[in-house]
């Protein structure tokens, strides 16, 4: 089965926030070309990388899609893994602030948001650290995910993982990574609830 590879250089400018440069960051890069970057007004860069967790993906029938790793980096939390049986098309794809997947899947709560900002890589007063760059399923309904957050970490300052965990929720259709709170991003169509490895 052909399976779509995307590898999405996480970048991203705020600078009418507070003049930062571009960064890109690559989970594939070498730890000391990460450390080079720059980090989101903030994200936690002290935070320990190799912390780990994951999320078995399922849509509303309780049929699994996939599994994602959560991995602490440096600058972010790195997701990666792959999923089948999406339908195809361009999707959004988000953290969310409760490990609770019902659906149609509010029970996840809203986008995880420690810094209080607004939605979108694109929106001057964004991003959440929730927000991730969109997926898009191939005719084979397969993705390979491999993406890093804005910032935070898994454990310790800017948390994902608290007293009632989080999710990755998948939703019907692309984020526009501008509008609050949530991209115009559709239905929550599957869901994962995020557990330590």
């Amino acid at each position: 089965m052909r399976i779509a590879l995307i590898t999405l250089l996480w970048g991203f400018s705020l600078t009418a926030c507070n003049g930062s440069d571009d960064t890109a960051l690559n989970d594939t890069a070498s730890p000391a070309a990460q450390a080079t970057g720059a980090a989101s007004p903030g994200s936690d860069t002290g935070a320990a990388a190799g912390a780990s967790a994951r999320a078995t993906i399922r849509d509303s029938s309780g049929r699994e899609l996939g599994t994602v790793t959560l991995r602490d980096t440096v600058g972010g939390i790195a997701v990666a893994g792959t999923l089948q049986g999406v339908p195809p098309g361009t999707h959004a794809i988000h953290l969310h602030t409760t490990g609770l997947c019902e659906p149609p899947f509010e029970s996840a709560g809203d986008h995880w948001n420690p810094t209080n900002r607004q939605h979108g890589t694109e929106n001057s007063q964004g991003p959440h650290f929730g927000d991730l760059p969109n997926v898009t399923i191939s005719t084979d309904s397969a993705v390979s995910v491999q993406m890093i957050t804005p910032g935070g970490a898994l454990r310790g300052t800017n948390a994902l993982l608290d007293t009632d965990g989080a999710a990755v929720v998948l939703h019907a259709q692309p984020d526009d990574n501008r509008t609050d709170p949530s991209g115009n991003a559709g239905d929550r169509i599957a869901c994962g609830a995020v557990t330590v490895s």
